[in-house]
C-alpha cells in the first residue's frame, strides 16, 4: 500500500509571482498551485515568504486559501539571501519537528533551495518543485521527485475550487472608485488584452518514447507488472520533468491512449489496471533531439548579434533573429514547448542570463561564455637583490660556525708582576744608601 502524502507547503512568492509576469505574461494564481499539489497528497501546512508591503492585492486570495504569510524584509543591500535563508530554515526545523510531514512542496524557481532540496531529500521526504519551465532552473527541476509545470496548471481546462469567484453580485462602480483590492482583475484583463495568450504547442509523442521505453525495460528487470499507476512513478523516477500535459494528454492515461493509438505500445486489461508493453518493430527509428543539440545555433545567433544584445534585448527580439538566421531551426523538435524555456536552460550552460522584468518581459543578456571573469592580475617580479660579499662570521665563543666547527676559547693571558724590593736587614750585607744631595736647613741661634 503506498504511503499517504502530507504535505508542506513552501511559496517563494517574490519569485514566483516575478517569474509568472515576465514569462506568461499572467497573474500568479495560488489557488491552482493548492489544487495540483492536492492531487498528490494531503496539504497540511502553508507558509509565503514576502514583502508583503509592495504585494497588498496579492494577500487577500492566500488569506483566503488559509496560507501564512512571512514578512520578507529585505537587506540594506537590497537583496533577498537572507529570506532565502529563513524559508530554507523553516524547512528544515519542520522536517526535525514534524514526523508526520513526510512530503515538502518548494513553489519557486530559484536555483538557490537546491541545498534545500538535497537536505530535505536526505531525510527520506518527498520532494515537490513547482515553477515554470521558462524561469526554474534546469538543476532544481532535474533534482526533486517531481516537477509540477505552472504552464501545465493553468492549462488544466478542468474546474478548480478557486476562492476567486465570489457570490455576491457586484457593486457597479467606476474602476476609481473601487478598494485598490478590486482593481486587480481589470488590470489583469487590460494586461491579457494588450497581450493575448500564446497558445503552448504541444511536443511530439516521439519525443517521450525513449523515457518510456526505458521506463518499461526497467519493470521488466524487477520483474514487475507495468501497471499504470507503476509506469508513471518509473518514468518520475528517472526523469522528475516528465509531464504528460507537455505531449498534449489531459492525464496519464490519455497519453498512454494516444501512444496507444500511434502504435508505439500494446495495452491490455481495463478498468484502471492496463497493462503497457512496447510493441515491437514499431518504435521510431529516428532518435529525438537533445537539448543540449539546440546550444550551438543559439551561440551562432548570439555571436552574430552580440553588439545588439550586450546591452540587454527581448526574448521576443531574439527569437525572431533565430528565425532569421536560421529558417529550418525549431526548439520544440529539442523538446522545448517555448523559446523562452530554451533561453532558462542555456542559462544554466552559461551562455547567456536572463532578467525578468514585470513591464518588459524577459531581458535577455550575454553570459559568462561571452564575458568570462577577468584572470587574476600577474605579479609585478620582485628585483633581485645584488650579491655581496659575505662579511666573516664574527666568532663567538661556544657558538657553532657556518662551518660547523665551535671555536675553543683561548685562556686570558696572566698578568705579569712586577719585582718586589729586597726587605732592609740589620746584620746583611746590602746595598749602599744613597746620601741625599739637598741642602739641610741652618738652626736659628
Amino acid at each position: 500500500m503506498e504511503q499517504k502524502l502530507k504535505i508542506a507547503v513552501f511559496i517563494d512568492f517574490d519569485n514566483i509571482e516575478i517569474g509568472v509576469k515576465s514569462t506568461l505574461h499572467r497573474e500568479f494564481d495560488v489557488a491552482a498551485v493548492l489544487d495540483a499539489l492536492k492531487e498528490r497528497g494531503e496539504i497540511v501546512t502553508k507558509f509565503a515568504y514576502a514583502n508583503w508591503g509592495r504585494q497588498e492585492s496579492a494577500t487577500r486570495a492566500l488569506s483566503e486559501h488559509a496560507v501564512q504569510m512571512v514578512q520578507r524584509d529585505p537587506s540594506p543591500r537590497g537583496d533577498k539571501n537572507g529570506a532565502d535563508i529563513n524559508l530554507a530554515l523553516d524547512a528544515l526545523e519542520m522536517a526535525f519537528t514534524h514526523d508526520h510531514i513526510n512530503a515538502f512542496a518548494i513553489v519557486s524557481g530559484d536555483s538557490d533551495f537546491i541545498a534545500l532540496v538535497n537536505k530535505l531529500k536526505q531525510y527520506d521526504k518527498r520532494i515537490f518543485v513547482v515553477g515554470g519551465r521558462a524561469f526554474t532552473s534546469t538543476i532544481l527541476q532535474k533534482n526533486c521527485h517531481e516537477f509540477v509545470a505552472y504552464e501545465s496548471i493553468i492549462d488544466d481546462p478542468r474546474p478548480r475550487s478557486s476562492g476567486h469567484q465570489t457570490t455576491v453580485p457586484p457593486v457597479d462602480r467606476p474602476p476609481q472608485d473601487r478598494p485598490s483590492h478590486d482593481r486587480g482583475p481589470d488590470r489583469q484583463q487590460q494586461q491579457q488584452q494588450q497581450r493575448p495568450p500564446h497558445k503552448r504547442v504541444s511536443l511530439d509523442l516521439t519525443q517521450a518514447m525513449p523515457l518510456v521505453e526505458r521506463a518499461l525495460g526497467v519493470l521488466e528487470r524487477r520483474e514487475v507488472r507495468p501497471q499504470l499507476g507503476l509506469l508513471k512513478s518509473t518514468m518520475l523516477q528517472l526523469d522528475s520533468t516528465f509531464n504528460e500535459k507537455a505531449y498534449g494528454a489531459g492525464s496519464f492515461t490519455d497519453f498512454v491512449e494516444k501512444l496507444q493509438k500511434a502504435d508505439f505500445v500494446e495495452v491490455t486489461g481495463g478498468e484502471g489496471r492496463y497493462m503497457i508493453r512496447m510493441k515491437g518493430g514499431n518504435v521510431p527509428e529516428k532518435p529525438s533531439a537533445k537539448p543540449e543539440q539546440a546550444i550551438p545555433i543559439l551561440r551562432d545567433v548570439l555571436e552574430t548579434h552580440r553588439f545588439d544584445i550586450d546591452n540587454g534585448a527581448m526574448a521576443d527580439e531574439l527569437a525572431d533573429w533565430v528565425r532569421q538566421d536560421h529558417p529550418n531551426f525549431d526548439w520544440h523538435e529539442f523538446g522545448f514547448q517555448e523559446f523562452s524555456e530554451l533561453l532558462n536552460y542555456a542559462q544554466d550552460k552559461g551562455l547567456v542570463r536572463n532578467q525578468a522584468d514585470e513591464e518588459k518581459g524577459l531581458i535577455v543578456f550575454l553570459g559568462a561564455e561571452f564575458h568570462p571573469p577577468a584572470p587574476p592580475p600577474e605579479p609585478e617580479p620582485v628585483a633581485e637583490p645584488e650579491e655581496e660579499e659575505d662579511e666573516p662570521q664574527p666568532l663567538v665563543p661556544g657558538q657553532p660556525t657556518a662551518t660547523g666547527e665551535i671555536p675553543i676559547p683561548e685562556p686570558p693571558p696572566k698578568p705579569q708582576r712586577r719585582p718586589r724590593a729586597p726587605r732592609k736587614t740589620s746584620g746583611g750585607d746590602g746595598p749602599p744608601k744613597k746620601r741625599s744631595t739637598s741642602p739641610r736647613p741652618r738652626k736659628k741661634n
